[in-house]
C-alpha cells in the first residue's frame, strides 16, 4: 500500500487537496440525487402517476391501489397502503421515500 510520510511537502498537499475536492463533490452529487427522487400522493394520484414514480408498480397494481382507495377512502399512513392486495410491506419499504398521504 502506498504511504503518505514518502510524499514530499508539496505532494501531500496537493493529495489533500484532491482527496477533498472528490468528498465534497459526493457529497452534493448525494444531496442532488436525493432531491431528485420524485414522490407521489396516493390520497390523489391517477393510476399512470403511481405506475411511474413507484418502483415495482405497474398499471395492475396502481388500478388495485386506485380500486381500494376508492373502496375503503383515502390512505391514512404510507403502511396502510401494504393493505393492498399485491403490495407487500417490502414493496412499501422500498418506495418509502417516494409515498406521500397530504
Amino acid at each position: 500500500m502506498f504511504k503518505i510520510k514518502y510524499l514530499s511537502g508539496w505532494h501531500r498537499l496537493w493529495l489533500t487537496v484532491v482527496l477533498l475536492c472528490s468528498s465534497v463533490q459526493g457529497v452534493h452529487a448525494a444531496e442532488s440525487q436525493a432531491a431528485a427522487i420524485p414522490s407521489v400522493n396516493i390520497n390523489q394520484a391517477q393510476a399512470e402517476q403511481l405506475a411511474e414514480v413507484l418502483r415495482g408498480v405497474g398499471d395492475r397494481k396502481a388500478l388495485a391501489i386506485i380500486a381500494y382507495r376508492d373502496k375503503n377512502g383515502p390512505f391514512e399512513s404510507v403502511e396502510s397502503l401494504a393493505k393492498v392486495k399485491g403490495i407487500s410491506p417490502r414493496l412499501v419499504e422500498l418506495n418509502r421515500s417516494r409515498i406521500r398521504v397530504d
